[in-house]
């Protein structure tokens, strides 16, 4: 009986080495595979699809007057989001067009007195020329009546003169003399016209530059209520969604007061949080293969754009200090932001941020 049992006991134990050896090599296989399939790669399930969300506030007060919008709208760019009542920004902008056309008049006055004024300080310059002429002449003319005078009063002396011609040679010493005064004063007034005449013409340019800084000023108020009228239009910065709608007709907003949120879903991407260890052979422009949790059936595929400038936990409220003693190692994760090449255009109004995704990279 027991040399029955002992062949079928051996033959047990070989099946067992057979199945365990079968075991063995599956599992070294399986090992192999995976290790040959993920060499070169990096994965990660910790990212999300994102997108730029920027809210919408408006700049200037009043009563709301319409909202043309609904929640979670899709909007092109340049469409009307809110109209904010301009009733009253639109007569400032006309009041501002009326002060810069006054503003222009007395600019151009400005411009045409100071033209006035140039030409009165050159026609009294040309004044106090002439004068100074005429007194040279007049100055010659009396130099020879004093030198006339003194021949003809020697000669009467000597009788060799008449009376007549003595009185004469006076009569013309006395009217060169007379002449040669008056020019001087002349002369004189026409300097003091001259320095007048010069100040008035800087002041006619005073009062130019005057005007001038009046029409840049009343043109600076004519751009700025120009602005706060097409500012009673909030419109769309980008195309996108407008979600988070928070303003209703007849409401009274001031400047700042939020609109909403529009989330630019054109321009979507990828923020994928790999691990430190991750990142040795990591770089940009690197493959990407993207798989969104809710389409698991669909691949997207895309490329690594930029890593982030420092860890996750370094953007946080309150970053970690490991001086404090109680140090505790813990591997680290940093952003990496993956753009998004061809989105399957069944996809293309189904992804929005916040979506869970897996990325894998192609490090190789």
């Amino acid at each position: 009986m027991q040399e029955h049992n002992a062949p079928n006991k051996s033959e047990s134990n070989n099946k067992k080495k057979y199945i365990l050896g079968v075991v063995v090599l599956l599992g070294l296989g399986v090992s192999a595979w995976i290790y040959l399939s993920n060499r070169g790669k990096e994965k990660t399930d910790n990212a999300q699809l994102d997108a730029m969300i920027v809210p919408v506030r408006t700049t200037v007060q009043g009563f709301v007057q319409e909202v043309r919008f609904v929640d979670n709208q899709r909007v092109r760019e340049g469409d009307t989001l809110v109209l904010i009542d301009p009733v009253d920004y639109y007569a400032k902008w006309q009041q501002a067009e009326a002060a810069l056309a006054g503003a222009k008049a007395q600019y151009q006055m400005a411009v045409s007195g100071a033209g006035s004024a140039d030409a009165n300080a050159t026609a009294s310059m040309q004044n106090k020329n002439a004068a100074n002429e005429n007194i040279a002449g007049l100055q010659a003319r009396l130099q020879r009546a004093e030198k006339e005078f003194t021949r003809i009063s020697n000669m009467l002396r000597d009788d060799a003169a008449t009376r007549q011609q003595y009185d004469i040679a006076d009569a013309e010493l006395k009217s060169a003399r007379a002449q040669y005064q008056g020019a001087l004063q002349q002369a004189a007034a026409s300097a003091s016209q001259v320095k007048g005449a010069q100040s008035a013409a800087r002041g006619q340019q005073a009062q130019i530059a005057l005007a001038e800084a009046q029409m840049k000023q009343r043109e600076a108020e004519l751009t700025l209520a120009r602005n706060q009228y097409n500012n009673t239009f909030v419109l769309a910065p980008f195309d996108g969604i407008i979600s988070k709608k928070s303003i209703e007709r007849g409401q009274y907003v001031t400047a700042g007061s939020p609109v909403c949120s529009a989330v630019d879903i054109e321009h979507l991407f990828v923020l994928a949080n790999f691990k430190e260890t991750q990142l040795r052979e990591m770089q940009t422009g690197q493959a990407v293969s993207i798989k969104v949790d809710a389409f698991p059936n669909e691949n997207i595929a895309g490329t690594i754009e930029s890593i982030g400038g420092a860890t996750g936990a370094k953007f946080s409220l309150l970053p970690p200090d490991n001086a404090t003693g109680n140090f505790v190692k813990i591997t680290q994760r940093v952003p990496v932001r993956i753009e998004l090449k061809n989105i399957p255009s069944g996809l293309r109004n189904k992804l929005f941020p916040g979506l869970s995704v897996k990325v894998e990279v192609k490090t190789k």
